[in-house]
């Protein structure tokens, strides 16, 4: 397509320049867990943000943000079969499960005779040729659509453009709630299989959500697959990836996960800044601001307990045993800190223990 039919499609379609892109980190370029996760059996969130996988009964799994990328990009997810396993009823593997808030899908006039038709785009990559399958899953209404897509060519790069019809059903409330999710199929069983592929939207039915597929990616160690620049749109027409500045990205995963780490040398006497008060000698209570508001009220992970220490007044830092969560809410949190030798009434701060890599992980995803 030239550029002028580009921008006359946005034009005519009344789709923004910017902001077009209803998916955060298509790009995967921020992975602030971990750049790899591997010998995984379940799903859950492990490497690029936003992305979640689910896996039950289909083997063992290596999760990474790649650097294989096709031009113009820096990065990839890839999925790598480490152990094999059959097929059983059960068994499902799909990638990149993101979920989108409903109240960033107002747009799409969802449950209205006026329902806009949205298309997915993305670059994919894989050893395995073969029939998959991409679904739209509607969490709000317990509906869904879903394409097949084919990978012709082993090892390279395809782009791929997939238009799903507007929903007449099924009104999305407009809250921070899962109102649609984006699900890669790479693997499933027989009641994920059996039916018939949902080519419009329609209420959910197990046995409908894969069909078509005919990949198993759990069948050979020697299977990976890749995905990135992906872009779900208002409109028929794909327009070319949005790219966002790493900041940008960042800052709009971080609504949801935020790993917030000791900043500079992590050696001791390195603060957070959290700063709080000293309950007792063995009791200090800190309050802990989020990077930017979260979604929701979050769940708070420390690294490791023995990862960090207190100090209060002028003395020493005192490692920590222990941590308790007091109350946390979408921009804040209050956390207990068990050490010994504190003076009670002091003002406290925490601080590093010497840790290698200290973190606390704050996590309000859908």
């Amino acid at each position: 397509m030239s550029k002028a039919a580009e921008l006359a499609a946005l034009i005519g379609s009344q789709t923004a320049l910017s902001n077009r892109n209803l998916i955060i980190n298509g790009a995967m370029t921020v992975a602030q867990r971990n750049t790899s996760a591997t010998g995984k059996t379940t799903g859950g969130y492990f490497t690029v943000d936003r992305s979640k996988f689910d896996l039950v009964n289909l083997g063992t799994h290596t999760y990474s943000q790649s650097t294989d990328a096709p031009e113009g990009f820096s990065n990839s997810l890839r999925v790598d079969c480490t152990a094999t396993a059959s097929l059983s009823a059960d068994s499902l593997l799909y990638a990149l499960a993101q979920g989108i808030e409903g109240q960033n899908l107002q747009l799409l006039k969802k449950g209205t005779s006026n329902a806009e038709s949205v298309t997915v785009s993305f670059y994919v990559k894989s050893n395995k040729t073969g029939t998959y399958v991409l679904e739209i899953y509607d969490g709000m209404n317990t509906r869904h659509i879903a394409k097949t897509y084919t990978i012709n060519s082993a090892n390279t790069w395809e782009y791929k453009t997939l238009t799903f019809a507007g929903d007449t059903s099924g009104t999305l409330t407009n809250s921070n709630a899962f109102g649609l999710g984006l699900f890669f199929w790479i693997g499933a069983g027989s009641n994920y299989t059996t039916g018939t592929l949902p080519s419009s939207w329609a209420s959910v039915t197990n046995a409908n959500r894969a069909a078509g597929l005919n990949v198993n990616m759990a069948d050979s160690t020697d299977n990976d697959w890749s995905i990135t620049g992906i872009q779900l749109e208002v409109g028929e027409t794909a327009t070319p990836f949005e790219h966002r500045s790493f900041g940008d990205e960042l800052a709009r995963c971080q609504r949801y996960f935020q790993k917030i780490e000791s900043p500079g040398s992590v050696a001791a006497y390195n603060a957070f800044p959290y700063t709080g008060l000293s309950r007792s000698t063995t009791i200090a209570k800190v309050s802990c601001g989020w990077i930017t508001i979260l979604r929701s009220s979050p769940t708070i992970t420390f690294s490791a307990a023995s990862d960090f220490a207190v100090v209060n007044g002028t003395g020493s830092a005192k490692a920590v045993t222990a941590t308790s969560v007091v109350r946390t809410n979408n921009n804040s949190g209050v956390v207990e800190f068990t050490a010994t030798g504190l003076t009670a009434g002091q003002a406290t701060y925490l601080t590093t223990n010497n840790a290698t890599d200290p973190a606390i992980s704050v996590d309000a995803e859908l």
